[in-house]
């Protein structure tokens, strides 16, 4: 009998996974990106301290698209790098949150590069 798989526990799994060699430091923090069906997330967060320094989402006012594709994480990736660099954050290390490397998650970051963050 072939069984259904669950997608979102095997997201989280390949996110746990990812997470015993990803962390974020004061130094160079972790860029973390969440997306559902409806919106999309990203935050800015030193594991060290367990504190999110900066967050942006689809939810904010400055972000005119409000679902969660592709235009909208070009608008997510460039707030957040614009508000990471107000803060002071150069560098930070790249979480896919178990997502595939395209599309949403791919635009958001290649927008959070063109905003001035290195990964």
């Amino acid at each position: 009998m072939v069984k259904k798989t669950d997608r979102k526990l095997e997201r989280t799994r390949r996110h746990a996974r990812v997470r015993t060699k990803v962390s974020g430091t004061a130094e160079r923090p972790r860029l973390c990106v969440y997306r559902s069906n409806s919106n999309l997330y990203a935050q800015i967060i030193d594991d060290v301290a367990g504190n999110t320094l900066v967050s942006a989402s689809t939810l904010d006012k400055e972000v005119k698209t409000k679902k969660s594709n592709i235009e909208a994480a070009k608008e997510v990736g460039a707030l957040i790098a614009k508000r990471a660099t107000a803060k002071k954050i150069k560098t930070v290390v790249f979480d896919r949150g178990g997502y595939v490397y395209h599309g949403v998650v791919k635009e958001l970051a290649e927008a959070a590069r063109e905003g001035g963050l290195e990964f």
